[in-house]
């Protein structure tokens, strides 16, 4: 920033030579002349002294308004100085430290190979960076990043040692808290999904002679039911209590909630009683809780597994457990189920074709998204399009979503998969974008395990980011067992908040579910799709024409659009056209289709012959 000192300069020199002749010279003049030199000289060397005074006022200020802490000692690591900031971190004043070794700051968290290596890489390259502890005045300790530099003089023999460094106990507390929150359960403090695969895989490694791990998984019976009827505050709190009544239970063990109302039990024993251990859960946690003014008694069921007995791996035990908890829901609330091989037998034919599916899903490249495109009926313009996802063996060829969706909603794939779906779907929106093909939007199908997970909302913000596609372009498809499913929390807020971001949402295969008239009033959908089930027979069968007429009119008073889904015949077209039916989708327009096939249709390459 600054040339360096010196009066090494031409103008002093001579100067210095003026000054020496002078009382040689014969003359007044050569005199004069030579005294005039000296002047110059004289005037030059002081500028240079008033320059480095200012230099060194200026960098004595920043010194003393820098927030790092400075510190600069001798040769024999004495402290000579110290700047405002260093006061003000650790206490000390520029008096009371000057003349100690910097080691008086010590807090002993370091051991001497510590010390040793940092002396080391200073003598040996000139600088450290790195980590220390060091301990205050007062006494308390505080962690610092310090930068320390050896100052040498022109024969390389070491004069000063400066040293900076930053006070870090707020970064180091912002890590904790980051670090709490990737493994702790905000609501109850007890360790999430995350954490819980960490302490089980912990736990099986620790594993000795004799000992097994009791593992369970539970499920609040018709917790939707107690957020209803309760609110969500109460409910919150009735969570907490269950997670703490548990942690009671099984003091020693590790409990974690992993979502929802899901919670799971690991404990260490060497007594051949899990059955009874279960059972121990069920009538511990089956105790009426104290919330309101009434006492709540809470159904419960139970998946469980036993290790090394059902698996030594944490990532397979977990999968039975689930396997576990599903059997037991089929078999009604309320009722504990331990796992057993049949489970995965009667659950899954296919083996085999789960692992694949797990192959495919870390290369990615069988997976393909196609498109089926869909019209209005008034002029034929294309109104979207549906992602659906394709899985192409390259033994089996096309397998139907039909087999592997239903595998992965059982072994906990569909998040995964449902990742891949929203992220292909905004690269693919992006393209045809930048290409002027397509300004209609691609709707994609959203799995209750998204939502139960709770992190849709971050994923699709991240990925239209990521591709720089605008919400408006993504719409959302749910069927009516995704919004009544009680583990995902409150839908109609999450729906609220993802519409006011621009999506617009529809209720896929609406008609086959189970929602009353006064639910759909309070969501905020866009569309309603009405299912293939009841297209296929119209117009002749009358049940059906009954079914499709009453959804039209219900969605006019509501003000909702209304798509047919599985249009196959000009029949079915005419009669929906009549009906009032604004958009249709099926073979008779189109088929799913390869991103090529869309992109030769959008550029009009193939002729778009619509019926």
């Amino acid at each position: 920033m600054w040339s360096v000192f010196t009066l090494n300069r031409p103008l002093v020199w001579m100067g210095i030579a003026a000054m020496a002749s002078i009382s040689l010279l014969p003359t007044l003049m050569l005199r004069l002349a030579a005294l005039v030199m000296v002047i110059i000289g004289g005037v030059d060397a002081c500028r240079q002294i008033r320059q480095e005074a200012t230099r060194r006022q200026l960098t004595e200020a920043a010194l003393m308004l820098s927030p790092d802490g400075v510190l600069i000692s001798n040769a024999r690591n004495r402290i000579e100085a110290v700047n405002p900031a260093f006061t003000q971190i650790t206490g000390y004043s520029d008096e009371e430290i000057r003349g100690l070794d910097p080691s008086v700051l010590s807090s002993g968290r370091h051991d001497k190979a510590f010390y040793e290596h940092y002396w080391q890489t200073l003598n040996a390259t000139g600088q450290w960076e790195g980590e220390v502890w060091n301990q205050r005045k007062h006494g308390d300790e505080f962690p610092e990043w310090l930068r320390v530099r050896k100052i040498t003089d022109d024969k390389g023999r070491v004069t000063h040692y400066v040293g900076l460094f930053t006070d870090i106990t707020r970064h180091k507390a912002r890590e904790q808290d980051l670090q709490r929150i990737g493994f702790e359960d905000p609501l109850t403090g007890l360790p999430n999904r995350r954490r819980l695969h960490d302490l089980l895989a912990s736990r099986l490694q620790r594993l000795r002679t004799g000992e097994e791990l009791d593992i369970a998984l539970i499920d609040i019976d018709g917790f939707k039911a107690v957020n209803d009827a309760m609110g969500v505050d109460k409910g919150d709190r009735l969570l907490s209590r269950f997670g703490q009544r548990l942690a009671a239970f099984v003091a020693g063990g590790v409990v974690g909630r992993l979502g929802g109302d899901e919670f799971m039990v690991i404990r260490t024993t060497t007594y051949d009683d899990h059955e009874q251990w279960v059972e121990g859960l069920r009538g511990h946690l089956s105790e009426p809780f104290e919330i309101g003014d009434k006492p709540l008694r809470l159904g419960l069921t139970i998946g469980s597994c036993r290790a090394p007995d059902d698996g030594r791996d944490s990532g397979v035990l977990l999968q039975r457990l689930e396997s576990a908890l599903y059997a037991a829901k089929r078999h009604g609330r309320n009722h504990s189920q331990r796992f057993r091989p049949s489970l995965e037998v009667e659950g899954d034919p296919q083996l085999e074709l789960l692992n694949e599916l797990r192959q495919a899903l870390a290369h990615g490249t069988q997976l393909e998204l196609f498109y089926q495109a869909q019209y209005y009926l008034d002029d034929r313009r294309l109104a979207g399009m549906e992602a659906l996802l394709r899985w192409y063996h390259p033994t089996h060829g096309m397998i139907s979503p039909g087999t592997f969706i239903p595998l992965a909603e059982r072994h906990g794939l569909m998040a995964s998969l449902g990742d891949l779906v929203i992220d292909r779907a905004c690269a693919q929106l992006s393209t045809w974008r930048q290409q002027a093909l397509s300004f209609v939007p691609v709707w994609i199908n959203i799995s209750a395990v998204q939502l139960i997970q709770g992190d849709l909302e971050s994923r699709l913000s991240a990925s239209l980011s990521k591709h720089n596609v605008p919400a408006a372009m993504l719409g959302l498809e749910l069927t009516e067992s995704v919004l009544l499913d009680e583990r995902a929390g409150n839908i109609s807020t999450r729906l609220v908040a993802l519409r006011d971001k621009g999506h617009p949402i529809a209720i896929d295969d609406f008609g086959t579910g189970y929602s009353s008239m006064a639910y759909l009033k309070e969501l905020p959908v866009d569309k309603l799709k009405l299912d293939r089930a009841f297209v296929r027979a119209l117009p002749d069968d009358r049940a059906d024409a009954a079914i499709t007429s009453a959804v039209l009119a219900m969605a006019r008073g509501l003000g909702l659009d209304v798509i047919a889904e599985g249009v196959e015949t000009e029949a079915q077209r005419d009669y929906l056209r009549d009906q009032g039916c604004a958009m249709v989708q099926g073979f008779l327009y189109a088929r799913p289709e390869r991103v090529t096939d869309v992109e030769k249709r959008l550029k009009g390459d193939v002729e778009m012959s619509l019926p």
